[in-house]
């Protein structure tokens, strides 16, 4: 049985939360259509919110998730393993913009875009909180 052992305050994103992070641009696919996107990687946001990342990510760490929640309630769950450049390596970003423009209210402000995944469903589009939690 897998239950959440330890679950962090949910962090509002907010401008502040990403200021001064290091940007990615990825190229996704959402409905057919692809886009080049841009923001920081999950890592380094979850990194700033208190993750451990790179060589202090073992042992118990590796049982930690990021839990990424839309407005209307819509979530998804990466864990701190698969996004870690010395681990998973998963190219996953809080994009703040898209095709060079700000992304439009029905997708934004923010919104995840995942490297690689042939469908959205973990894109979080209106991508509103972030959450750490442990795992048991």
């Amino acid at each position: 049985m897998l239950s959440v052992l330890a679950l962090g305050a949910a962090v509002a994103l907010e401008p502040a939360l990403l200021e001064g992070l290091p940007t990615s641009e990825i190229t996704v696919t959402f409905h057919g259509k692809e886009q080049v996107c841009t923001g920081p990687l999950l890592a380094n946001v979850a990194a700033r919110m208190g993750a451990p990342s790179r060589a202090g990510l073992r042992g118990a760490a590796l049982s930690m998730v990021v839990i990424a929640e839309a407005r209307d309630g819509y979530r998804v769950v990466f864990s701190l393993g698969e996004l870690d450049p010395l681990l998973g390596k998963a190219q996953v970003i809080v994009a703040t913009t898209c095709n060079g423009a700000a992304l439009n209210p029905e997708d934004g402000p923010y919104r995840l875009a995942v490297k690689g995944d042939e469908r959205g469903a973990r894109s979080v589009r209106q991508l509103a909180k972030l959450r750490l939690a442990t795992l048991e």
